[in-house]
């Protein structure tokens, strides 16, 4: 397979390149994509250097793949340009997810909506990946009703230059003296916890609780199921984690919750409290699963579990749900 990264030389795209590479993804060749001032830069991927190179050249040279990390502008204008010229797209952005025209899948849930005429297919938010891994094998067990969602989300989400504010921040308190850094945010996020990722809408919930409402529906291709989010970020280097209260129609067996987590696949369950076993950050650091823990009945409302849900944000949370995408493609020859 002749494969294109876009967005090759950023915090995911560069982690796309190690997924690729881990998981011996058939690359023949490879086309590193990113903006005109990277072209030229070298890029390593399986201890081979490769040269960055523009949309433009990346499209003219027709690869069969092409997997973008740019941010949702650089989608919306290049995405179709790669599909016209007969490229499947799989786009990490926000640009297409909602667009009913764009399939947005998890290939653990849905994959089998993909079709050879799916030219751009929509990686789902990262915050929403976990979520529905954990969920979709109990919405068909007990078919639920309600979610309500808090995420503790890594300043890696918001890119290199958070991380940079974070550690400059630890750096400044540690050493005492005065650093230069970035600001990623408005205020500070060492020692601090910051209630708002992306900005508001008019109903007063951000952008990304919004996808977190409207992705789930669309991903486990039920309407119905009601969801409400507050996204949280904290100063966490790798790894998001959410508290989500689901409220099922039919009720369920704590027990059988479990072997179903168990038998699902994507799914590790954590839950250990003789030993305080439970799912961290600092665990599902660099694995593509997602990790469940904390399992409990709320005795305050029927049919109603608690559960702790964490993955690493970068993988599975991104490049490695867009690597698995592509395997399917290949696997089931749609590409």
């Amino acid at each position: 397979m002749k494969v294109a990264v876009v967005g090759a030389t950023g915090l995911v795209g560069t982690k796309m390149l190690q997924v690729l590479a881990e998981r011996n993804f058939p690359v023949t060749e490879l086309l590193p994509v990113a903006s005109e001032n990277s072209v030229g830069k070298e890029v390593e991927f399986k201890n081979n250097k490769y040269k960055v190179v523009g949309m433009q050249e990346a499209i003219d040279a027709k690869p069969d793949v092409a997997i973008f990390s740019a941010g949702g502008g650089t989608s919306t204008e290049w995405a179709p340009k790669f599909a016209e010229a007969g490229i499947t797209v799989v786009d990490n952005s926000s640009a297409w997810r909602m667009d009913p025209t764009k399939p947005l899948v998890v290939p653990e849930i849905n994959a089998d909506i993909l079709t050879t005429n799916d030219k751009i297919i929509a990686n789902p938010n990262c915050s929403t990946i976990q979520m529905v891994v954990a969920l979709a094998p109990l919405h068909k067990a007990y078919k639920i009703k309600r979610i309500v969602v808090s995420t503790y989300q890594s300043v890696t989400g918001t890119g290199k230059k958070a991380v940079d504010q974070m550690m400059g921040e630890r750096n400044k308190s540690v050493a005492g003296k005065e650093t230069e850094y970035p600001m990623a945010y408005q205020y500070p996020i060492d020692l601090n916890v910051i209630p708002q990722i992306d900005v508001f809408t008019d109903n007063g919930y951000t952008k990304e609780e919004m996808k977190m409402v409207n992705e789930t529906r669309k991903i486990m291709r039920d309407d119905n199921i009601r969801v409400t989010a507050t996204t949280v970020r904290i100063p966490v280097m790798g790894g998001h984690s959410e508290s989500v209260n689901v409220e099922f129609e039919n009720d369920y067996d704590l027990a059988e919750v479990k072997n179903i987590l168990e038998a699902s696949p994507g799914v590790v369950v954590v839950d250990d409290l003789a030993n305080a076993k439970y799912p961290m950050p600092k665990d599902a650091h660099e694995k593509d699963e997602v990790f469940v823990g904390r399992l409990r009945r709320d005795d305050t409302q029927p049919n109603t579990l608690n559960m702790w849900i964490v993955s690493d944000n970068l993988r599975k949370g991104a490049a490695t749900n867009a690597v698995q995408i592509a395997e399917y493609l290949v696997a089931n020859n749609l590409v």
